[in-house]
């Protein structure tokens, strides 16, 4: 899957263009991201095309912490940095992003291969929308 491919299966998740569904993609991969080891960040980036990698690992550090924020707080930055009206749109386009991101990486519970190394490293509550991403 291209990065064209993988904006187009967003937005149609999104009912969105396919520049809304980039920007989306941005922000939930940075907060994602930043959630997540820098080790296991350069794995996701690994497995990605060259122009979805470079989204992913826009502003990485190699040397950066953990940010062990919780759903709220991820929703709420995705809502916030994606200019998105309220969380449950958030909470929408972050589903859409996951699930396509989980596709790409050839998982399709959310819990196999590379997806699992994620999964694992997520708290209760955003391992619960990851797990949901898969089903919708």
């Amino acid at each position: 899957m291209n990065h064209r491919a993988f904006f187009r299966e967003v937005a149609g998740r999104l009912r969105c263009d396919e520049r809304r569904a980039e920007a989306i993609t941005f922000v939930v991969f940075q907060e994602l991201r930043a959630r997540i080891t820098p080790k296991e960040s350069g794995n996701v980036a690994a497995q990605l095309p060259s122009e979805l990698k470079r989204l992913w690992l826009e502003n990485e550090r190699a040397d950066r912490g953990v940010d062990r924020m919780h759903l709220p707080e991820f929703i709420g930055r995705v809502r916030q940095h994606a200019a998105l009206p309220d969380d449950d749109e958030a909470q929408r386009g972050t589903r859409a992003v996951f699930a396509v991101l989980q596709h790409l990486l050839g998982s399709p519970t959310g819990i196999e291969g590379e997806a699992w190394d994620v999964f694992s490293q997520l708290p209760k509550d955003l391992k619960r929308l990851w797990l949901d991403a898969s089903r919708g």
